[in-house]
């Protein structure tokens, strides 16, 4: 294994809450998972430019109950790069696949966020088997991936030099705070230590290679195929979204929950797209209701 980040480094920083580090090798190289709890699995997906960190403030309550597995996925905020993976938005998803398998957890309860949660929706329609119940926070879907205003992060994958200067510009901590970084994705600043996690890794030229990769591979094609399948998938589904979400709006989750069969809406109120870092109380709340009130609809 080559890690590309030191482990002493800010950008190498994983909070304890999200569990104990493991390295698994996979065909496609090696992926960092954190493991904590016991009973039946929880596997957490994150989205571009984040990392386990993201739920941090979720594992710890559910961890009592479940166990909970939170993927790092080489989306930007990650510290071993895989240059010989395929980084599609279906590469991807066979990466959260072998890691099931890998660690022999299916079927599980798949947790997806932002282009997390479209990565989980092409884990839904490629293994069904391997997932017992889906929850979707605030995230791509459809024709919606990536959201309109992320084209330019698009056009920095493409343009010589510029993802690097995107880089660049997000090793001030004042600057996230800016749109075109986390302004527009938190009501309020992340903590430094998480922050740092997220936005350092990509001044990593390998990390930023595989970061150019996953961009390049984000296409709408991908999810409004994988909707197909929607119907044919009997477990139950939530969707937990941010109402009023600026990227990805109400109507989207109204759009899953017609085509899953078994699906309900909860609204997670004073958030933006990460829930997870604006309302950990209410996702949680909202999470352990629904493992509640599905444990028997459930084939663990």
């Amino acid at each position: 294994m080559t890690n590309t980040i030191s482990p002493e480094s800010p950008a190498a920083w994983r909070d304890p809450a999200v569990g104990t580090r493991r390295d698994i090798t996979l065909p496609q190289g090696t992926l960092t998972v954190f493991d904590s709890g016991s009973g039946d699995p929880i596997v957490f997906v994150h989205g571009l430019l984040v990392n386990a960190n993201l739920w941090r403030k979720i594992i710890p309550s559910l961890s009592r109950e479940y166990r909970c597995v939170a993927i790092d996925l080489p989306f930007g905020s990650h510290t071993t790069a895989m240059p010989d993976a395929d980084l599609s938005a279906p590469g991807l998803a066979q990466l959260v696949i072998g890691a099931i398998e890998k660690l022999g957890l299916g079927p599980v309860t798949l947790v997806g966020n932002d282009s997390g949660g479209a990565v989980s929706q092409l884990v839904v329609a490629a293994r069904p088997d391997l997932v017992a119940r889906l929850i979707l926070t605030s995230c791509d879907a459809y024709e919606n991936f990536p959201p309109p205003f992320f084209n330019y992060v698009g056009l920095a994958a493409r343009t010589p030099g510029a993802l690097t200067a995107m880089a660049l510009s997000l090793r001030p901590r004042a600057t996230r705070r800016l749109p075109i970084a986390y302004g527009w994705l938190t009501r309020r600043p992340i903590e430094p230590a998480a922050s740092d996690s997220y936005a350092l890794p990509v001044s990593t030229k390998a990390i930023r290679e595989d970061t150019r990769r996953v961009i390049g591979g984000l296409d709408p094609k991908y999810l409004l195929e994988a909707a197909k399948t929607y119907a044919d998938f009997k477990q139950p589904v939530l969707l937990a979204w941010s109402a009023g979400d600026r990227f990805f709006p109400d109507r989207y989750a109204e759009r899953l929950a017609a085509d899953f069969p078994n699906a309900r809406i909860e609204w997670i109120h004073d958030s933006r797209t990460f829930s997870p870092e604006d309302q950990p109380a209410q996702l949680t709340a909202a999470i352990s209701s629904f493992l509640a009130a599905t444990a028997t609809e459930s084939p663990h």
